[in-house]
């Protein structure tokens, strides 16, 4: 791909103007008068029509390229910067807009857990809830740092949840019908476990809690019907992050088996942040200042919601 630059390879845009810009998600392609401006998707699914708008916005203002970022918002590359508000106007006839730069919640991620074989909790609906919730719920709450989440189906982690500010995956939690276990000498569930967690113990099959991962994948397997019954859940990461330093998040202990439970511990993540986090710093960084164990306590209580309209008008 070219870049046109302006003479002499120099950009002419005021600097104050390339920061504005920037917190509208419109980025300078540095030594040149373009800019690619990220347009917001919830979590990368569009319809056609959408996606039609969006290449036409390309065409008009752009040099008639896209791009997918990391947080799946789509770049319009190459835009000069006198065009910048005639595009955003131009997509918001379609009700699309720019962003997701800054010290703010950002676009959330998932994987394709809601349509995927391993996939245990609908990973669209939840990550489109978390959109609307708080990237756009929160859009004018300033943060110390940028906050990602990303949720993914199982523990397979494709999307990498223990790399995210709050990671969420499914779990399937099974469940052992002790009376119907035969302890067959070779069992059925412990073929089936990836993680090899499963065993057969004095008799009884047997799934090691350091090993399992919760991924449901014995449930069902057993010929005599010792597995067949399970719960579905949620785990959550905290603290984790990618980058020049990298976090690797942590489990907070809890399995939560209801949704709402779960967005409102994302909420407690943000108001924590938001309430003691130091400005540069990442929820990573924090967690690590204030220790897991404080941040975990306060996750489990109530106390932040409580005390939410107070953290936000700070």
């Amino acid at each position: 791909m070219s870049v046109t630059l302006t003479p002499m390879g120099t950009a002419t845009v005021p600097q104050d103007e390339v920061k504005r810009v920037k917190a509208l998600g419109c980025l300078h392609c540095k030594g040149t008068d373009l800019f690619n401006c990220r347009v917001i998707t919830k979590n990368g699914k569009v319809s056609a029509d959408t996606i039609q708008h969006i290449i036409d916005a390309a065409k008009q203002f752009g040099n008639g390229e896209v791009c997918m970022t990391t947080r799946l918002t789509v770049e319009i590359q190459q835009v000069p910067f006198e065009k910048i508000d005639a595009m955003r106007a131009y997509l918001a006839q379609f009700g699309l807009e720019t962003g997701g730069t800054g010290r703010r919640v950002r676009p959330v991620v998932s994987c394709k857990g809601t349509t995927c074989q391993y996939g245990l909790l609908d990973t669209y609906g939840l990550s489109e809830e978390i959109h609307d919730r708080f990237f756009v719920g929160y859009r004018d709450v300033v943060l110390p740092h940028k906050f990602k989440i990303a949720v993914g189906g199982c523990p397979n982690n494709c999307v990498k949840p223990n790399l995210n500010d709050v990671g969420i995956f499914g779990q399937r939690i099974p469940e052992l019908d002790a009376e119907k276990c035969r302890g067959c000498k070779k069992c059925q569930c412990a073929v089936a476990c990836p993680v090899h967690a499963v065993s057969v113990v004095d008799g009884k099959m047997y799934a090691d809690p350091e090993i399992c991962t919760n991924c449901g994948r014995c449930v069902g397997k057993c010929p005599f019907h010792a597995r067949d019954n399970s719960t579905y859940g949620f785990r959550m990461y905290v603290g984790g992050r990618w980058g020049k330093q990298v976090s690797h998040g942590i489990l907070l202990d809890k399995v939560f088996t209801s949704k709402d439970e779960v967005l409102e511990t994302v909420e407690k993540c943000i108001l924590l942040f938001r309430d003691q986090g130091i400005p540069g710093e990442r929820f990573a960084q924090t967690i690590q200042r204030i220790g897991f164990d404080n941040v975990q306590q306060q996750l489990m209580s109530d106390a932040l919601l409580e005390r939410k309209a107070e953290i936000l008008a700070d």
